[in-house]
């Protein structure tokens, strides 16, 4: 095939994310190559969707190489885990050294920490950067997340800032997080603190809708409210969006006939689990994907409902009162999401030797992305006062929002325990903050039964910390303890 012109950059995987990203390249003045394993694809892209424009379609890898101009700039979309070291293996053969392959998949860092490493020792650069906001953020403009090989940074920053959704000022939502796997991470706690929010929407949408007994109609309005104030968010947004859709069959609410079964892809899991591998307290999170799992086992929860009784009398609630408490502690729970995200990069940045800019961060959420949310200029504002923050809630603004919530919040959560609806990441998201505000916790007893019955040493009260002793609590203990001691 004759190419008069070199691409810019290449992408591999015709999917509709992949396609949309190629669209939006293309419409910022890039010429792009294109393939895919499916090799129809290519030609059906090329001739449909992507008809006139400036594109290059490719029957093969080495097709692929050669289209590019050098240093070749290759974007992976393919399905995370082995298909993404399938592809690279299938590259290589046709690559240089200094050229640069970009993972725009949902993969799991640890994975990206050794494609980097692996690559490096090949000459081959390599990205992996999260990409955020479906298939019309692909196409109009993504919040993207770029990480690993900071030398490959140069190379690709003018094309992803380019096709990157933008704020008010023009800014990109699209800057460099950090080496090896810190775009991974960033973005899997992005989709971690997504689960959140969209826990905390289900919940009040339950609330109001099995508790107060509001109308798919009525709440569409209560959402579409809330979405004008400070709870201003695109989750938000499509939720009162989707309160106001009627299903053609039956005429009923759309949300009214879909199943009530939520599925995943696991990236909410990994949040969870870097939370305990790192030892980072992110309970609300971790419930948003219990829920999830909870969900999933439909006819056990049908078949337990005939069986297991909730509370006998309920309390008669004030609908009109209740929405405003409501919007107060869903706010409240929604700021605890993104601090227990936070500490987690934090952590993670320290373990990993990752210089994260969390201001930076926040501004590349702003737009383009699932989590997108007016507050997050908030969150901006605060790391750029203080780029050492703790605690989000320790900042005066947040401070302060969540302090005047408090009541509504805990009437809230009151509320729904007495009606017998749950609500795990909305009262897990008080207990963090109860817990965090916790100047003593009930763990010294907890220690005293580790080293009961395993020795597991203490520190004390009385003596510097970092010191640990044992105490003898039976006549059958003996002194000597445990050789590790882990918190």
């Amino acid at each position: 095939m004759k190419m008069a012109k070199k691409a810019d950059i290449g992408l591999i995987g015709l999917a509709v994310m992949g396609e949309n990203l190629i669209l939006n390249m293309e419409s910022k003045g890039y010429t792009v190559a294109c393939f895919n394993r499916t090799v129809a694809k290519v030609d059906a892209f090329i001739n449909g969707r992507g008809a006139g424009k400036k594109l290059i379609g490719c029957h093969s890898v080495q097709e692929l190489a050669a289209s590019l101009k050098k240093p070749r700039r290759i974007m992976m979309m393919v399905k995370a885990g082995a298909a993404v070291d399938q592809t690279i293996e299938t590259l290589l053969p046709v690559l240089e050294k200094g050229d640069i392959l970009i993972d725009g998949g949902n993969s799991h860092f640890p994975d990206t920490i050794r494609r980097t490493k692996a690559l490096k020792e090949k000459g081959i650069r390599f990205i992996g950067t999260g990409v955020s906001g479906g298939e019309e953020g692909a196409l109009k403009g993504p919040a993207i997340m770029p990480g690993g090989d900071p030398k490959a940074w140069p190379y690709v920053k003018p094309i992803l800032q380019a096709i990157a959704a933008k704020v008010d000022d023009g800014s990109p939502c699209c800057e460099w997080i950090g080496s090896d796997g810190a775009g991974h991470f960033v973005k899997m706690v992005h989709n971690g603190i997504e689960y959140g929010d969209m826990q905390l929407m289900c919940e009040a949408y339950d609330l109001m809708a099995r508790g107060l007994g509001l109308s798919a109609k009525e709440m569409q309005k209560v959402f579409a409210k809330w979405n004008k104030g400070e709870l201003d968010s695109y989750l938000v947004g499509i939720s009162a969006d989707i309160l106001s859709q009627t299903d053609e069959e039956t005429g009923k609410p759309m949300v009214d006939v879909i199943l009530d079964t939520a599925g995943q892809k696991g990236t909410g899991k990994w949040t969870s689990q870097a939370g305990l591998d790192l030892g980072v307290a992110i309970p609300q999170i971790a419930e948003a994907v219990f829920a999830r799992c909870l969900s999933a086992i439909k006819e056990e929860r049908v078949a337990a409902s005939k069986i297991l009784k909730g509370p006998a009398q309920k309390p008669a609630v004030d609908a009109k009162r209740f929405v405003k408490l409501l919007e107060k502690a869903v706010y409240a729970s929604k700021i605890c999401s993104y601090a227990q995200g936070y500490q987690l990069m934090r952590t993670a940045a320290k373990e990993y030797g990752w210089n994260l800019n969390y201001g930076e961060i926040a501004l590349v959420w702003r737009q383009g992305c699932i989590i997108r949310a007016r507050f997050l200029g908030k969150i901006k504002a605060a790391f750029d006062a203080r780029p050492d923050l703790a605690n989000l809630l320790l900042d005066p603004y947040f401070n302060r929002v969540v302090t005047r919530a408090q009541a509504a919040w805990r009437e809230v959560v009151q509320t729904a325990i007495a009606l017998g609806i749950p609500v795990p990441a909305m009262s897990t998201a008080l207990n963090y903050f109860d817990g965090y505000r916790s100047a003593r916790l009930p763990a010294n007893l907890l220690q005293a039964q580790r080293d009961y019955f395993g020795a597991h040493t203490f520190e004390r009260t009385d003596k510097p910390r970092g010191q640990f002793y044992h105490h003898i609590w039976t006549e059958s203990g003996g002194n000597t303890a445990a050789s590790t001691y882990t918190v």
